[in-house]
Order: structure tokens, then sequence, then C-alpha cells
């Protein structure tokens, strides 16, 4: 069975505030709408299952294309409404997970074992690592059978801190992706801010920035054929 595990995120605003976040739901969607064309399944789990808001910004980039899954039963029901959590989650099942992102996945993905555990083996059955964003948090604290960060001395990519900087959103973020990146060993790779960008390293492979999924998507099934 070829599927593909969507990870999503259940934080609806930026701890302390009353702005809103959720899920940037391009990241979700042109990732699915290519992986699907090419014949995969996918499923979708988040942290505490269950609901997943969406970053209300990311509607405005919304095209055709992404309106069209949004607004499917199957979108609106297992993403969005009723996402598994990780302990239902067989991970025997999949040949990939992928981290999307949006600013909420920056509290809730980072320090999540179960999604962590699930990660790991995938990666250890042979499946790939994967990220577009913000997503990159869910990967940034990965260890290794033998302790060491999944990360440690690979090539891997984020949003960066011009990016966040332009977004209006440094002084409020918990962290930055290239701080933990560089502290837990990675080798943090980036190009002008808003340009897609897939950095490959193994069976690991990020995305920059929302403007990367579709390359994210589609560098995975180049390994996959």
């Amino acid at each position: 069975m070829k599927k593909i595990l969507v990870v999503l995120t259940n934080a609806t605003r930026y701890q302390g505030t009353t702005d809103a976040t959720g899920l940037w739901l391009g990241e979700a969607t042109e990732f699915v709408e290519e992986v699907t064309k090419q014949g995969f399944e996918v499923d979708y789990v988040s942290p505490k299952g269950g609901f997943v808001p969406l970053d209300p910004r990311s509607l405005k980039y919304a095209d055709e294309a992404t309106f069209s899954i949004y607004e499917s039963e199957d979108f609106q029901n297992r993403a969005l409404k009723y996402s598994m959590q990780p302990k239902d989650v067989n991970p025997n099942e999949y040949m990939a997970i992928y981290y999307t992102g949006g600013h909420g996945v920056m509290w809730d993905f980072p320090h999540n074992l179960e999604l962590q555990q699930l990660s790991l083996a995938i990666y250890n059955n042979g499946g790939y690592i994967t990220s577009v964003c913000h997503g990159i948090a869910g990967l940034l604290h990965i260890k290794d059978t033998n302790g060491n960060y999944l990360i440690q001395n690979k090539k891997i990519t984020g949003f960066t801190t011009t990016e966040e900087l332009l977004s209006g959103k440094k002084s409020i973020v918990p962290f930055l992706n290239i701080d933990i990146a560089n502290k837990n060993g990675a080798i943090f790779q980036k190009v002008r801010a808003f340009r897609s960008f897939v950095v490959q390293d193994g069976r690991l492979i990020t995305g920059q920035n929302p403007f990367s999924t579709k390359a994210v998507a589609q560098t995975l099934l180049a390994n996959l054929k």
C-alpha cells in the first residue's frame, strides 16, 4: 500500500497572544495534490488528534486547486475535523511522513515524543522524513536509536530568520529554526527569502518556505518511484 502520513498542527494561536495561527493550508493541499496524482494515499495525524485550525492568512493565498481540496468532504473530515492521534497510527503502513507548517507547529511539533517515534519508525523502515517551512520544527529534536539527533551532520532547510522578520513574527515565535538546527548539529541551508528551495540529504527532504511545497512533494516522489 502506497501511503504517506501528513502531520498537522492543533495550535490555534501564537502562545500568549490572541493572534490566530494554525495550518498553512497550501502546505497541506499542494503536497496532497502532487502525491495523490501519482497514486499515493494520504492519512492525517496531529499531536492531539481531532480538530486542526487554519491560519486565516493562508486562505488569502489559496488558488482553485487548493480550494478544491479544502472544500472536499475527505479533507474537511479526515484532516480538519477528525485527524488521527499518533497512538492510532501504524508506522509500518507508510513510506514517508510529511510535516506541514504554519506558525502553530512551533508550539506543538518540537517535543512531541509520539510523533518523533512514528517518524523514526518510518525512517528505520527505509522511509522518508519530509517537511516544509515551519514543519522543520518536527524534525529538530528527533533522536536516533543511539541517542543522537537525526539531523546531526545533515543538510536541512526551513523557514529562515529573514522570513520571520519579513512576516512580522520574529518577536513572538518561541525560537528560530536556524538556531535549534545549528545547536543540534545540522547544516542549515537557505536561499533568498520566499524562493522555492528544497534540500535532500539521504532520506530527509526539507523545504524552506510555503513556495517550496510542490518541490518537496516532487522530490519525494522522485525517490519513491
